[in-house]
């Protein structure tokens, strides 16, 4: 029991001369901090722990540091000036003169050459000479001379700052870029509609009556160029090959009768006047049996067509798609009869459509043919390139515009006629040395800020925007080419940062 007495009564009295010194110099432990100064707990000596972090502030809310019977505060001000350092001096817990100190403080951010820093005296303290950036986010070197003696220190305070590895950077989707140069593009924006391309569009039609026997190919089916599409049963196509059959037969007897003739006339047999007539009955039929042949395979009849033979040969005709697409419209069921001048079948090629722009009067100096654009479809999710292919003419009487459009290549079907589209015409390209992609920007405490990647950290860098063009962003000050950056999903790192209630360490 007496030894347990003496323990308590020697804790007791070590308690009261730590407290008995920080009263004599005026500060008092802290391990938060203020909008103005100090650092949080945690965050100090490059990560140490939550016992050898605290730091003490002195009486301006800045970071006490002491060394024997002197000591300086050092603080971040920033109230109606760019945050500066400022730095105040004590001996003996008492204010010391500026001008007997001599300082000079380094500072070394992540990624970036260390920063040297001096200091002119301005009343009580000592102002740094040169502004300090955000994020305050950097280890701190401080040397000071003082009446022939030295003093040194050395502390890390971080802000925005988030610790991750490859692996859980690569599991939260944040893909990692290099801000460098990229071509700003300066954009008319259009609404636009997706049209088949009127240049590999064809519409079937019979070219004949008939009554239909056979459907091939149903709406949506792809098909090639030959492909089979219906049989129509035809009383003007067996008419036809009828006549067609018999002039063959006309012309087989005439070819007879001129040989024959022509060897008599030969041999003296026969007189001229008959070998001539033969001659010109042969010429007469020979143009009788071409002019129907020719109506047959204007038809799209083949030569093995014109001779088939069977119980419908005659009366059978074939329609066959003229190009490779898809069957997009169809008009015709069995045992319907259709004329020869309807539309039955229509087939697209859809590898490639059009991009048909609404162009106002306004807006129609800026756009050119050649010009590049970007289509997107945010019902897809996708974005093509092309160029202006076409620039109407003529303003439409009702809809008081004109109408532009551009060729888009469409490998896998995926842009649809009729599907409405956004279209960003480039009217200027600028090269900027610094961008990064507009997904990585991110706003944090009322700045615009990207994520820099430093080792294991990324950190909240702020950044001076300039130019962009929904894909890049030029980043005029705050960040430097090279430096590696969170170009996607970097809303994770502010949510982290925001469950991690990070302040504003000074």
């Amino acid at each position: 029991m007496k030894n347990r007495s003496v323990w308590v009564t020697a804790g007791i009295v070590a308690v009261g001369v730590v407290l008995g010194l920080l009263i004599l110099i005026g500060v008092k432990p802290s391990t938060t901090a203020d909008e103005h100064g100090g650092e949080k707990a945690g965050h100090e000596e490059g990560g140490k722990g939550h016992a050898e972090a605290q730091a003490a502030k002195g009486p301006h809310g800045g970071r006490l540091l002491p060394q024997g019977d002197f000591a300086v505060e050092i603080t971040i001000f920033e109230q109606g000036v760019p945050p500066e350092f400022r730095v105040y001096a004590f001996e003996k817990g008492r204010p010391a003169d500026p001008a007997e100190v001599k300082l000079q403080v380094q500072i070394e951010r992540l990624g970036a050459q260390p920063e040297t820093i001096g200091f002119r005296k301005e009343k009580d303290f000592l102002r740094g000479e040169q502004g300090i950036a955000e994020p305050h986010s950097f280890k701190v070197s401080v040397a000071v001379e003082r009446k022939g003696q030295t003093y040194q220190w050395a502390y890390e305070q971080s802000e925005g700052r988030v610790p991750m590895d490859d692996t859980a950077a690569k599991s939260a989707g944040i893909e990692l870029r290099t801000a460098g140069p990229a071509k700003i593009r300066s954009t008319l924006k259009l609404q636009g509609e997706i049209q088949f391309n009127q240049d590999r569009l064809a519409h079937v039609v019979p070219r004949l009556a008939g009554v239909v026997v056979k459907s091939a190919k149903n709406l949506g089916d792809r098909v090639k160029k030959g492909d089979l599409l219906a049989v129509l049963e035809s009383r003007t196509l067996a008419d036809l090959k009828s006549e067609h059959a018999a002039t063959q037969t006309r012309l087989d007897l005439a070819r007879g009768n001129f040989e024959r003739e022509k060897r008599l006339w030969e041999e003296k047999i026969s007189a001229q006047q008959d070998y001539l007539a033969s001659r010109q009955t042969l010429a007469e039929t020979e143009i009788a049996h071409r002019n129907v042949e020719q109506k047959l395979l204007a038809l799209g009849l083949t030569h093995e067509a014109l001779t088939r033979g069977g119980p419908d040969g005659l009366t059978r005709y074939e329609i066959r798609a003229p190009i490779d697409g898809v069957v997009t419209e169809k008009h015709l069921a069995i045992g319907e009869a259709v004329k020869e001048d309807a539309s039955i079948f229509t087939v697209a090629d859809l590898s490639t459509v059009w991009a048909e722009m609404t162009i106002y009067p306004k807006d129609l100096s800026g756009v050119k043919l050649g010009q590049k654009v970007t289509v997107r479809a945010s019902a897809l999710s996708a974005e093509a390139e092309g160029r202006v292919s076409y620039v109407g003419s003529l303003i439409g009487e009702q809809t008081r515009s004109a109408k532009a459009r551009v060729t888009l290549a469409n490998p896998d079907r995926s842009w649809r006629p009729g599907l409405f589209v956004t279209v960003d015409l480039v009217q200027d390209e600028t090269e900027v040395p610094v961008a990064v992609s507009a997904e990585a920007i991110q706003a944090y405490r009322d700045r615009k800020v990207v994520f820099g990647r430093f080792g294991e950290f990324f950190e909240a860098r702020p950044v001076e925007l300039g130019r962009s063009d929904g894909k890049w962003v030029e980043v005029a000050s705050g960040l430097a080419p090279g430096t590696r950056y969170a170009a996607t999903n970097s809303f994770v790192l502010k949510a982290d940062l925001g469950k991690a209630g990070a302040s504003h360490d000074h």
